[in-house]
C-alpha cells in the first residue's frame, strides 16, 4: 500500500509546468521588438561621395535621393521634382530633418534645385549624406 502512495506521488510531480518559460520567450521576444533600430532607407541604390567630415544625423525623418539620371525618390516613391517642396514638407515634423542623398555622378543642379525647393516650403534642417572616408 505504501508503493502505491509513493508512485502516484511521483506520476503527479513529473508533469514540467511551461507557462514561466513561454513568459519569458514572450518577454524577450518584445524586447528585441523593442530594441531593434530601424535602418531608413531611400529606395534607391546611391553611390554617396566620400568626406572626411561627415557626421551621422539621428533625427533623420526624411530620406530624399536623387539618382545619377537626375530622378527624385522620396522615402522609396518616385516624386516629380517640381513636387518636392510640399511632398516633403508635409512629411517632416517642426523637430524633424531632411537628408539628401544624392549619388556621386548625379548633376549638381539637379541637387541645388531640391535644396532651392526644400528651402520655399520652409523645410530648414538640411543636410546632404556623405560617406565618410577611410583616411
Amino acid at each position: 500500500m505504501r508503493r502505491r502512495r509513493l508512485s502516484a506521488a511521483s506520476d503527479e510531480s513529473s508533469e514540467v509546468n511551461l507557462t514561466p518559460m513561454l513568459d519569458v520567450v514572450f518577454i524577450m521576444l518584445i524586447f528585441f521588438i523593442v530594441t531593434t533600430s530601424f535602418i531608413k532607407e531611400s529606395g534607391v541604390e546611391i553611390e554617396r561621395p566620400e568626406s572626411s567630415a561627415a557626421s551621422a544625423r539621428p533625427d533623420v525623418q526624411v530620406l530624399v535621393a536623387i539618382t545619377p539620371e537626375g530622378a527624385v525618390w522620396v522615402d522609396g516613391e518616385p516624386v516629380d521634382i517640381h513636387r518636392i517642396g510640399t511632398t516633403v514638407a508635409g512629411m517632416v515634423s517642426d523637430d524633424g530633418s531632411v537628408v539628401i542623398q544624392a549619388d556621386r555622378e548625379a548633376a549638381t543642379g539637379v541637387l541645388i534645385e531640391v535644396m532651392d525647393r526644400l528651402r520655399d516650403a520652409d523645410v530648414d534642417k538640411v543636410a546632404v549624406a556623405a560617406q565618410r572616408s577611410a583616411g
